[in-house]
């Protein structure tokens, strides 16, 4: 299995500390390893990173808190832990890839599939976390150590889904840290409040979001980046891996790495041949996609982005229920959760 499943309760700082308490056997082997790490480390004490913790204070206290109780928990410094969950505000390129599918089907269920594709090392040692807040919805997400949850695929228990796709942005500002910004989306009740949440919010960063909702009939792609978000309502079926493609942001300076385009490419000619049957067993088998030198899913250990499929998250989304599904390089998934009644 590529996760451990643990459930966590309580108040922003006890969750978080639970949270880094879960990553600290882990965290220390994990960053001396990681490249990632290597590449961040000349930011600590720089002021542009006093700046974002500002920004993230005063934008989103509850999530600091929680950020704080991870610090707490890891026996880390608060700054190297803001650091690391900064990293892709601070770096124009991370081992964070992914690719996401959306489909409405004919029958009126909606779906949204991803694979969360990251530092191979961390293949079979992540957890998936079943948080349950005292002052929110509780959510489930897939959890890296030490990163705060919301960056990879998850869904509270409002009935809001969301999948995450790293964006390589050629450029830093000011702003909310885009995964605390993930992290926040999972606190929203409705789509509406997530939208808004995104458009109003100052990013440092930048996302692809897909979202989607019980008993909201739409399926949306969010591409954000610091001064623009771009909002598409998804017709029937969108595919997304790991660059701006929505037409209205053009200009935006960024990376398009060669694993990113093929899977783009890939993806959206597997998407397009999706008739009104189409199902969950569809969605698997175009995230477990194999076609090609920069296959969708990605198993290679010279990935060229560093990168390798974690586990793959397969969402059902009725009027009054999400199911999750994840699965890890396999037909047969390692766990099926209702989202909404707490059941597995």
């Amino acid at each position: 299995m590529a996760y451990k499943y643990v459930r966590i309760a309580g108040n922003r700082r006890q969750t978080g500390l639970a949270l880094g308490k879960l990553a600290r056997p882990l965290m220390a082997t994990y960053l001396d390893q990681s490249r990632t790490w290597e590449a961040l480390r000349p930011w600590r004490g720089h002021a542009f990173l006093d700046t974002l913790a500002q920004q993230a204070k005063a934008a989103l206290p509850a999530i600091w808190e929680e950020l704080e109780g991870l610090a707490e928990g890891l026996h880390m410094p608060v700054e190297d832990v803001l650091l690391w969950n900064c990293r892709g505000d601070l770096l124009h390129s991370t081992t964070d890839g992914c690719t996401s599918v959306a489909l409405k089907a004919a029958d009126g269920s909606r779906w949204i599939a991803h694979n969360e594709d990251g530092d191979p090392y961390l293949h079979g040692r992540c957890h998936l976390v079943d948080v349950a807040l005292e002052d929110a919805p509780g959510y489930v997400s897939f959890y890296y150590p030490g990163s705060l949850p919301g960056h990879t695929f998850g869904a509270n228990r409002a009935g809001l889904v969301q999948t995450i796709n790293n964006l390589r942005l050629r450029q830093r500002h000011p702003g909310v840290p885009r995964m605390l910004m993930a992290r926040a989306i999972l606190d929203c009740a409705t789509l509406d409040e997530a939208l808004t949440l995104l458009r109003e919010m100052p990013h440092s960063g930048g996302f692809h979001h897909t979202l989607g909702a019980a008993g909201d009939p739409r399926l949306v792609s969010a591409e954000v980046t610091p001064g623009a978000v771009s909002v598409l309502e998804i017709g029937t079926r969108y595919g997304h891996a790991n660059h701006i493609v929505h037409a209205d942001m053009g200009g935006v300076a960024q990376i398009i790495t060669d694993s990113s385009r093929a899977r783009q490419n890939r993806i959206e000619g597997i998407v397009d041949g999706w008739s009104g049957d189409t199902g969950r067993d569809d969605l698997l088998a175009a995230l477990h996609d194999t076609q090609g030198e920069l296959p969708i899913l990605r198993t290679a250990p010279d990935d060229p982005d560093d990168e390798n499929t974690l586990a793959t998250a397969v969402f059902e989304i009725q009027e009054n229920e999400v199911t999750l599904r994840v699965y890890d390089r396999k037909a047969k998934a390692d766990i099926v959760l209702d989202v909404m009644s707490d059941t597995e």
